[in-house]
């Protein structure tokens, strides 16, 4: 034969409506603290990767993109889950005249971290050099929605777009522009 429990259920009725709330919001947070810090510990670059992006950086610095590329892409082979490498790539790219492929790899950044400021400037930057101003120009609004006019990244874009596109880009548009005889 079961014993009779040595309370009612009809006692618990009040403090179970009393806490459940809070334990759900509490239960609410440790879920969200508990993904932040994951998402932190993805975001963590692997150390041989680490190496490769420093050599990539000096071998830039040097000005051999190339060989600065090659750093960069092993180095995504070594830690694929890391966004940061794209736009290292992009910045090599840009370097060796490469807008269109720099452009390709902002946007994976993008898709990878929708917000990421450095790379929304970046890519404006490049479509600049490719002479896409008006496209540059939505990046620079996009900028201004998400950071405001006064961060980094925006008041770069926005001196970026002022000095308008290169010189070379200028000198063909006037070349290719009809002429009236």
């Amino acid at each position: 034969m079961a014993k009779p429990l040595p309370f009612r259920l009809a006692d618990l009725k009040e403090p179970l409506m009393r806490f459940a709330p809070a334990a759900a919001a509490l239960s609410l947070f440790l879920a969200t603290t508990a993904s932040v810090g994951t998402a932190q510990t993805i975001a963590e670059v692997d150390p041989r990767a680490a190496v490769l992006i420093s050599q990539g950086d000096a071998l830039l610095n040097a000005g051999d993109t190339q060989g600065a590329i090659d750093a960069y892409e092993a180095a995504l082979t070594v830690d694929p889950g890391y966004t940061p490498i794209f736009l290292d790539l992009a910045r090599a790219a840009r370097q060796d005249g490469l807008q269109g492929k720099a452009i390709r790899y902002y946007r994976e950044a993008l898709v990878r971290e929708p917000g990421n400021f450095a790379a929304i400037s970046g890519e404006g930057a490049a479509l600049v050099e490719k002479g896409a101003l008006e496209k540059a120009k939505r990046n620079l609004a996009r900028l201004e929605s998400l950071c405001g006019s006064n961060c980094p990244e925006t008041l770069a874009l926005q001196t970026k777009i002022n000095a308008g596109p290169p010189a070379r880009l200028a000198a063909d548009t006037a070349e290719d522009a009809p002429t009236s005889n």
